[in-house]
């Protein structure tokens, strides 16, 4: 089976195509970073017009480059949410319409459920169960993975997610968006202990986050000052390395209630450097095995959605007509008894 994928669920738009045997054929991708960097974030209207313009060249192209026709489709997997409404009404109109056009299944698939697939389209994937810890602009989460479609919510933010907090402290630090990369590097030539930062809810019982206080203690820092550059490099590791601290724990924490041996770390954070450093020592006393995907499949892209797209239609999950796009949508919330 080959299935198209396309996302489009806030500022990247994407299109590739996976082969069930073959593997990826051709992923191709925008991002309007340098058009939202203007505003210092996302513009929602601007990005679902961009999606508009993006978005039939894109497939032309991920069609050409993996050396498909139409008639070699056998499915369209688009992201239905969570995410921009007007961004997902983009790829969701245009995914469904083509596959009434082309006569093949359309299947709708959940934005954070393409994370957790990611890993999937390495040549070592891992196998089930697993926990998941998903780290993105959007969402943090910690997620146990029984099966495909079958999870169970440990724990999440209860207000900022950690790239949320990434890209808001950037900013304060006058860097450009998207912020977390940019606030990672200058972190690279801090000198750890000028500042000290919380690390939220690390006293608390349970697997939730909270990332807004952390980012307002680095605010009551910046307000009113013009930091040296050392002062912004130091700042910027206090802050990355309180995220990261508090990320292991509350994993280490969630791996040890669960049992499960495999953690699988997905979404834009993952691609963090301290990040996977700390989990690489913590794990192995632990007996886990961490897996992430590679790190062009850490940010938003299609390929994960077409492989998400693929294992539903292995299930026998199809969309009906019509054109479904929501903001909001718990993962919990996709069954394939659900989506059927």
């Amino acid at each position: 089976m080959r299935v198209l994928g396309i996302e489009s669920s806030c500022d990247e738009t994407a299109v590739a195509v996976l082969d069930e045997e073959r593997g990826l054929l051709a992923h191709c991708l925008h991002s309007q970073s340098e058009m939202h960097n203007l505003y210092g974030g996302v513009v929602p209207e601007l990005a679902s017009r961009d999606h508009v313009r993006r978005i039939l060249p894109l497939t032309r192209a991920a069609l050409a480059k993996a050396g498909c026709a139409p008639a070699d489709i056998h499915a369209v997997a688009y992201t239905v949410g969570p995410g921009l409404i007007g961004a997902l009404l983009v790829g969701s109109a245009f995914g469904r319409s083509l596959a009434y056009a082309w006569r093949c299944p359309g299947i709708g698939v959940h934005h954070l459920e393409g994370h957790l697939m990611a890993p999937m389209l390495e040549s070592d994937p891992p196998g089930f169960p697993f926990l998941a810890l998903l780290v993105s602009g959007g969402h943090t989460l910690l997620i146990d993975v029984a099966a495909f479609a079958d999870y169970r919510l440990l724990g999440r933010s209860v207000d900022d997610a950690a790239g949320e907090a990434f890209d808001k402290t950037a900013k304060l630090l006058g860097l450009p968006y998207p912020g977390g990369a940019h606030l990672a590097r200058l972190a690279e030539r801090g000198t750890p202990g000028r500042y000290s930062l919380p690390r939220p809810m690390l006293d608390r019982a349970g697997f939730d986050f909270s990332f807004s206080g952390l980012k307002t203690a680095a605010a009551q820092i910046i307000r009113g000052r013009k930091l040296r550059e050392s002062e912004r490099a130091d700042l910027a590791l206090a802050f990355q390395t309180a995220i990261v601290e508090t990320l292991v724990a509350k994993t280490r924490r969630a791996l040890e209630a669960s049992g499960r041996a495999t953690l699988v770390v997905a979404g834009g954070v993952g691609a963090n450097q301290m990040l996977r450093e700390r989990l690489a020592a913590m794990t192995p006393e632990l007996g886990v095995t961490v897996r992430y995907p590679r790190v062009e499949f850490c940010t938003d892209n299609a390929a994960m959605i077409a492989m998400a797209g693929l294992w539903r239609l292995r299930a026998g999950a199809r969309d009906s007509l019509a054109i479904r796009a929501l903001a909001r949508w718990p993962l919990t919330e996709t069954s394939l008894a659900a989506v059927a």
